[in-house]
């Protein structure tokens, strides 16, 4: 997110990179403010995050990284009905992961819990607070519509010592959930319906992850999120857009609680909408829970854990964050492009190795039986550091079948009977027979190679169009690859009104390969380690591995395909 020129070894100004940027630019210029840049990142533990929420993390932790301020986590953890300690791991594992750190300014929005009550208290004696006993269908038609008036509640003016009373009758326990809230009397009449008292506190009688039974009643998060701004020293509270309706409410709490002339300035920003996915908690849960996928983590899932498992880097997604730019205009960004994000980052730094998912026996009638010969392989073309391997070549090889026609058309550059292809690395190999099972299968081929075409020219000059990659059938690695694809094939699955998003899941989403075979460099890797197969895709070592079996998961092919589809 940093936009920063040197020149003559000294650092110039800072250039904007979005309008954000821009304000705080002006902020700066006009001495109001932007000196100690103070930004926050606050999830709600009630699920594993996804790569709408990565736009947000790269802009609030690189604005502050941008201008050399600060950025607090802090969990908004006013739900305790949908929240755990297991979201809560996982959403530092997330950030930490993409390159972010929030230091020792981890804090959650039950730290001000006390505080939050005291505020509230401080509302009723001012006669800005009511409890009311009236249920939630009867206050919801009460609120009226933009263009009509919202009804006063007949609880609206009892006298702040009863609101007291009752008030503290709710945080006892004395009454059940659904028997009364609290809410903020503002304005009925407003235009804006957030205005029109909207609620504070509703009783829910649920364990806390944190504080336990503590509390029985929970503030609503329009009346947390600015205060836990304001407590900490927030100057920037940057907000998806649908937040911007919120925005005179949150300076309402801000007028009322603050003591001084500082407050945090709320901003908004349109969200990441992302073609063939869908961004809904609620739906990506309901996906894990009813076993349309194998966990908040599985390779399909946008979720920041699944791209990781899959195979996305921190570059490749912070990239993507930095190349979709920060707009205040909602749109949708094409998949195609967090998948070019991977290429462009993984073509730069994955090792490459040979590896054939569905593979064809070929014999070499001519190479000598036993002998194992090790031929030099160029690790990454695009990083001379990198070094070079040593691939292990023997008399009978694998091939891709596909790579294989018994009757090839004239423009078919790979193997056919008779003609002749390139090894890569390797010798020029020439078809001689083709042999198949008893149902007309060819299960083997048998070939000769031109011993002095090593490394794969030839001294007499001769040319061959195709280069095939290939692995020896002795010398390699067993491993089960699994073919990911995008888990919807409509580019909007969650935008049909007359159809469930479920109806859209792609069947062909994942396809396991149990048996394929990869060169004996990758025998030793980690987990997520990265690698491209040669004309096949960018692969990783998924955490299903043993010591028995190896297991990789496709992260994205060389090339777009569904550009093509």
């Amino acid at each position: 997110m940093t936009d920063t020129k040197k020149t003559n070894g000294t650092e110039e100004s800072k250039v904007p990179t979005n309008f954000i940027h821009q304000i705080i630019e002006g902020e700066i210029s006009t001495s109001k403010g932007g000196e100690n840049i103070h930004t926050r990142f606050p999830p709600e533990p009630n699920g594993y995050l996804h790569i709408g929420h990565a736009k947000s993390i790269c802009l609030n932790f690189g604005t502050a990284q941008k201008y050399g301020g600060l950025t607090n986590l802090r969990f908004d953890d006013t739900n305790p009905s949908k929240e755990s300690t297991e979201y809560v791991n996982s959403i530092k594992q997330d950030i930490k992961w993409l390159g972010f750190d929030w230091g020792d300014r981890e804090y959650y929005t039950s730290d001000y819990f006390d505080k939050l009550y005291d505020f509230a208290v401080a509302l009723i004696q001012k006669g800005l607070a009511y409890v009311d006993f009236q249920n939630q269908e009867t206050i919801s038609g009460q609120r009226g519509t933009p263009t009509r008036p919202g009804v006063e509640s007949p609880y609206r003016n009892v006298a702040p010592e009863k609101n007291l009373e009752e008030f503290e009758k709710m945080k006892n326990g004395d009454y059940n959930e659904g028997d009364c809230v609290l809410r903020a009397k503002i304005d009925m009449a407003s235009p804006n319906m957030h205005m029109r008292d909207p609620l504070l506190y509703r009783i829910m009688k649920v364990n806390h992850h944190r504080t336990g039974d503590k509390w029985c009643i929970y503030p609503i998060y329009d009346f947390a999120h600015g205060q836990g701004d304001y407590w900490e020293g927030i100057t920037h509270s940057i907000c998806t857009l649908e937040f911007e309706v919120h925005r005179p409410l949150y300076d309402w709490f801000i007028d009322h609680l603050k003591e001084g002339d500082y407050r945090p300035r709320q901003i908004e920003f349109s969200r990441l909408n992302l073609s063939y996915t869908i961004m809904s908690k609620r739906n990506l849960l309901s996906l894990v829970e009813e076993g349309h996928v194998t966990g908040w983590d599985d390779p399909r899932m946008p979720t920041i854990s699944g791209l990781r498992r899959r195979g996305y880097t921190p570059a490749s997604i912070r990239n993507f964050c930095e190349k979709i730019g920060v707009t205040k205009t909602n749109g949708v960004t094409d998949v195609a492009l967090l998948e070019h994000a991977v290429r462009e980052d993984l073509n730069k730094t994955a090792q490459r190795v040979m590896g054939v998912v569905n593979p064809l026996k070929v014999v070499i009638t001519n190479y000598p039986e036993g002998q194992v010969e090790e031929l030099d392989a160029v690790n990454n073309p695009e990083d001379e550091s990198m070094g070079k391997r040593k691939v292990p070549f023997t008399r009978e090889i694998y091939i891709e079948k596909e790579d294989f026609m018994e009757n090839a058309p004239r423009k078919f550059f790979r193997l056919s009977v008779g003609k002749e292809v390139r090894l890569r690395y390797a010798y020029f190999i020439t078809c001689n027979e083709v042999i198949k099972d008893e149902n007309g299968e060819i299960v083997e081929l048998h070939c000769t190679y031109d011993p002095a075409s090593k490394g794969g020219t030839s001294p007499d000059g001769r040319k061959v169009k195709g280069t095939l990659h290939w692995v020896s059938t002795t010398e390699n690695v067993e491993a089960e690859v699994r073919d990911y694809d995008r888990l919807f094939n409509d580019p909007a699955p969650s935008n049909h009104k007359d159809k469930n998003y479920l109806e859209f899941l792609n069947p062909d989403s994942l396809k396991v390969i149990p048996k394929c075979y990869i060169e004996p460099f990758v025998k030793d890797a980690k987990v997520e380690e990265h690698f491209q197969f040669e004309r096949l895709g960018y692969f990783n070592v998924d955490k299903d591995s043993t010591s028995e079996k190896m297991v990789f998961n496709k992260t994205v092919g060389l090339r777009d395909s569904w550009g093509k589809k």
